[in-house]
C-alpha cells in the first residue's frame, strides 16, 4: 500500500522507511526542512512537504495514502508557532512552563490524529499512532490490555491515545504502538544519551534509591518492523507494546555509563534526582515494567536487535555527546 509517514526523517522513521520500501510498500515522507526531503528522496520516497503545526499539508498527505503511520511529535519549542511559544513563556508562573509545554505537545498531536482520522474514515485505512510506554501504571508488569495512567510523567498524551483507538468506531482501522523510553542504536538522541550527558556534566552517573525500577528496551530495527505489522495486520482499536526487553533496571544502566565514562555510579534521593536529571528526573524514577507477549502473539513479531546493555556499552554511545 501507499503510506504517509509522519517523522520519516527520525530516529525510527528512517529504518521505517527502509523497512516498508523493502517490504513492496511505496512510501509518502513527510518533510519539513530542505535536508528531510533530500534525505527521503535518497531513500526511495516520495516527498511530502509539510509540518504538524499545518493541518491542511497533514490532510493532504493522509488523502495521497491509503494507511499511516504517525511517529513525529513536537518534543522542542523551536518547531512549534511562535504564538504557541510565548504562550508556553509567558501565559503564566515560569514552575509551569513544563507543564505548558507538555499539554501545547499533546494538543498538536491531537489536531493532527483528529485530522488523519477524518480522511481515513472514508476508506477505512489503517492509522498506527505512536506513545510512550511512560504513560503507563508503575510497580507491574502492564500487557497491552491495560489503559494509561493518569498519574504517569506521560499522562499528558493520554487523550491523544484515547482518541485514536476511539478512531476504530468510525471505520478507520486504528491502533496504537507504544514505544518504550530506550530504543537504542546508532544514531540514538534521545534518553540514555540524556544519562549520558547528566554523568559527564556531574561526574557521577546516578540512579534512584536502589536504582531497582525498570525501563523496557528495543533496539529501533526491531520498533520500526512492529510500526509495518501493526499496519498491515494490526486489528481496529489494538494496542501494542515495541518492548524487546520488559525491564531494564535502571542500576544496571548507570553501571554501563560509570565503565565507560570512568565516574562512578552513585545512589541519589528523588531530590538530589531532580537537580542531576532536571525534567528527566520523574522519568528516571519510574519502574516502567512493560510486556509484549500479546503484541508477539497477534502480529508475530520477533525482535533480533541487540540488548540495550550490549548496545550501550560500544563506543559509540560515548563518541561526541
Amino acid at each position: 500500500m501507499r503510506v504517509f509517514v509522519t517523522g520519516a526523517t527520525g530516529f525510527i522513521g528512517t529504518p521505517l522507511v527502509k523497512d516498508l520500501l523493502d517490504n513492496g510498500h511505496e512510501v509518502l515522507g513527510m518533510a519539513r526542512t530542505d535536508d528531510g526531503a533530500a534525505k527521503l528522496a535518497a531513500a526511495g520516497a516520495a516527498v511530502h512537504r509539510g509540518s504538524l503545526a499545518d493541518l491542511d499539508s497533514l490532510r493532504k498527505g493522509a488523502a495521497q495514502a491509503d494507511g499511516v503511520i504517525h511517529l513525529a511529535y513536537l518534543h522542542g519549542m523551536g518547531h512549534m508557532p511562535f504564538a504557541t511559544k510565548v504562550g508556553i513563556l509567558l501565559g503564566g508562573s515560569p514552575r509551569g512552563i513544563t507543564g505548558r509545554f507538555a499539554a501545547a505537545g499533546a494538543g498538536a498531536d491531537r489536531m493532527a490524529i483528529d485530522t488523519f482520522g477524518s480522511v481515513l474514515a472514508a476508506t477505512g485505512g489503517p492509522l498506527v499512532v505512536a506513545f510512550p510506554t511512560m504513560t503507563l501504571a508503575s510497580g507491574s508488569l502492564v500487557t497491552e490490555r491495560e489503559a494509561p495512567d493518569p498519574t504517569s510523567p506521560g499522562a499528558a498524551r493520554i487523550g491523544s491515545e484515547t482518541a485514536t483507538l476511539a478512531l476504530a468506531s468510525q471505520g478507520v482501522r486504528a491502533s496504537i504502538v507504544r514505544i518504550p523510553p530506550t530504543v537504542h542504536g546508532d544514531g540514538d538522541k534521545a534518553m540514555v544519551p540524556r544519562l549520558i550527558t547528566a554523568a559527564r556534566k556531574k561526574n557521577m552517573a546516578g540512579y534512584v534509591d536502589r536504582g531497582s525500577n525498570r525501563w523496557p528496551a528495543a533496539h529501533k530495527q526491531d520498533v520500526a518492523r512492529l510500526f509495518r505489522l501493526a499496519l498491515e495486520d494490526g486489528a481496529a482499536g489494538s494496542r501494542y507494546h515495541a518492548v524487546a526487553e520488559d525491564g531494564v533496571p535502571m542500576r544496571s544502566i548507570a553501571d554501563v555509563i560509570s565503565k565507560r565514562l570512568n565516574v562512578p555510579a552513585r545512589s541519589l534521593t528523588k531530590e538530589e534526582a531532580a537537580d542531576h536529571f532536571g525534567w528527566l528526573a520523574p522519568f528516571v524514577a519510574r519502574d516502567n515494567h512493560v510486556s509484549s507477549e500479546l503484541t508477539r502473539k497477534e502480529l508475530g513479531w520477533r525482535p533480533t536487535g541487540p540488548d540495550l546493555l550490549t548496545d550501550l556499552d560500544r563506543p559509540e554511545y560515548f563518541t561526541a555527546r
